[in-house]
C-alpha cells in the first residue's frame, strides 16, 4: 500500500504551501516586496499496464492502461511580479521605481546586488546607501553643506547650496533590468543577486530600454493581497487535513489485515 507515502508527500506539500503563505503575510509591510507562490508537480507513475498495450485475452489495445501515481513534489516557488502602490513619504532620499527595474547596490563583498527598496539614506561620508548600509551604484556623495536634495524622473540627483542659485548635479541613479526577473536569487534584506536563470544585468538610464522611472518622495508598497493569502492558507489547511485523513484510513486498513485469522 502506497497510500501512506502518497499522503505524506501531500502533507509535506501543503506544509510548504503554508510556509510560503506565512512568509507573504509576514512581509505585508515590506517595501517593494512581491509575494511568492508555491507550485507543485505529480511524482513518477507506476505503469502497471501501459496505455496502448495489447491485451493478452483478445488482442485488443488497452485504451487507458493502469498508471498509479506516487504523490506530489514541489516544482518551484516563484515570484508573482507586480507594481506596488506608491506611498508618499516626502523623504528627499525616498525613491520608488515606476515600472520595471531595480536599483543596483554593492554588497560588503564587493559583488553587485539589486533591490526595489528605495528607502535610501546618507552615510557618515555622505554616500547614498540603503537602510542596511549598502552603497547604491554608482556611488553618489552628497556634500555636508547641501541644503536639500532633489531627484528627477531620470534619476539625476541634484543638490542646492547656500551660495549657488542653480542646483548642482551630483550624479545619476541607474536602473538595472533582467530578461527573466523571476530567475533572480533572493538573499534577504530586500535584495537579489544575478543567477544563470535571470540572465545578465542590463544597466540603463531610468525611462530607457523599457525600464521604469524614478519618483522622489515615494516608496513602493508590498503587493501582498491579504485576502488572497488568507484564502490560500485555508485551502492549504484543508488539504493538509484531508491528507491526514488518508493516513488514518490507510492505518485502519493495515490494522484490519493484521486481525485477519
Amino acid at each position: 500500500m502506497n497510500a501512506l507515502q502518497i499522503a505524506a508527500s501531500g502533507m509535506s506539500a501543503q506544509q510548504m504551501r503554508v510556509d510560503v503563505v506565512a512568509n507573504n503575510l509576514a512581509n505585508m509591510s515590506t517595501t517593494g516586496y512581491n509575494p511568492r507562490r508555491a507550485d507543485f508537480a505529480d511524482l513518477h507513475y507506476q505503469q502497471l499496464a501501459r496505455p496502448g498495450t495489447v491485451s493478452a485475452q483478445d488482442g485488443s489495445v488497452l485504451p487507458t492502461g493502469v498508471q498509479m501515481g506516487l504523490g506530489v513534489r514541489p516544482s518551484s516557488v516563484s515570484v508573482v511580479l507586480g507594481q506596488g502602490t506608491l506611498s508618499q513619504t516626502g523623504g528627499d532620499l525616498d525613491v520608488a521605481i515606476e515600472g520595471k527595474g531595480y536599483l543596483e547596490i554593492t554588497l560588503p563583498s564587493g559583488s553587485p546586488a539589486y533591490t526595489r527598496d528605495g528607502a535610501l539614506k546618507r552615510s557618515a561620508d555622505g554616500l547614498i546607501v540603503t537602510s542596511d548600509g549598502f552603497q547604491v551604484s554608482p556611488g553618489i556623495t552628497i556634500p555636508s553643506d547641501a541644503r536639500d536634495v532633489s531627484i528627477n524622473a531620470n534619476g539625476e540627483v541634484y543638490a542646492s547650496f547656500a551660495n549657488q542659485v542653480q542646483p548642482q548635479l551630483l550624479g545619476q541613479l541607474s536602473i538595472v533590468g533582467f530578461t527573466n526577473d523571476k530567475g533572480l536569487e533572493a538573499i534577504g534584506s530586500n535584495a537579489f543577486v544575478e543567477s544563470p536563470a535571470s540572465g545578465a544585468a542590463i544597466v540603463s538610464t531610468p525611462g530607457l530600454d523599457g525600464l521604469g522611472t524614478v519618483r522622489q518622495g515615494y516608496l513602493e508598497e508590498s503587493t501582498v493581497d491579504s485576502v488572497r493569502e488568507v484564502t490560500e492558507l485555508i485551502k492549504a489547511q484543508r488539504g493538509y487535513e484531508l491528507n491526514a485523513k488518508v493516513i488514518t484510513a490507510a492505518d485502519q486498513m493495515l490494522s484490519a489485515t493484521t486481525q485477519v485469522r
